[in-house]
């Protein structure tokens, strides 16, 4: 399984968690010029955006070590072009990550985790 693989694997578990937790997913893979966003959903009348990280190890690190400040600017900025362009301005917001260990099959969900 390469990167992109394991990615698209990890997001499809995250999604299936959401929906199984009773979040109202609103976008995935939200794309920009400037950076993208894997998940967008409103979980207990919040805005969340949700970067998702897969490791099938943590030989590299844990996955959300891999979201840098490099990263967190990127999805800061979509994010504000989203609520933006949907008028969202008085609407509660977080940024969150998920963590997939697919060898594993364990899910860490990091709440307002930047």
């Amino acid at each position: 399984m390469n990167n992109i693989q394991k990615g698209r694997a990890g997001e499809m578990i995250a999604l299936k968690y959401l929906i199984d937790n009773k979040a109202n997913i609103l976008e995935t893979n939200y794309r920009l010029n400037s950076g993208e966003i894997d998940i967008i959903a409103e979980i207990n009348d919040e805005l969340v955006f949700i970067e998702v990280k897969s490791r099938t190890n943590i030989k590299f690190g844990y996955p959300s070590e891999a979201v840098d400040c490099r990263k967190i600017r990127k999805i800061v900025n979509t994010a504000k072009y989203y609520i933006l362009k949907n008028n969202l301005n008085n609407v509660p917001i977080r940024f969150d990550v998920i963590e997939i260990y697919l060898k594993d099959k364990k899910i860490n969900h990091i709440v307002n985790a930047f």
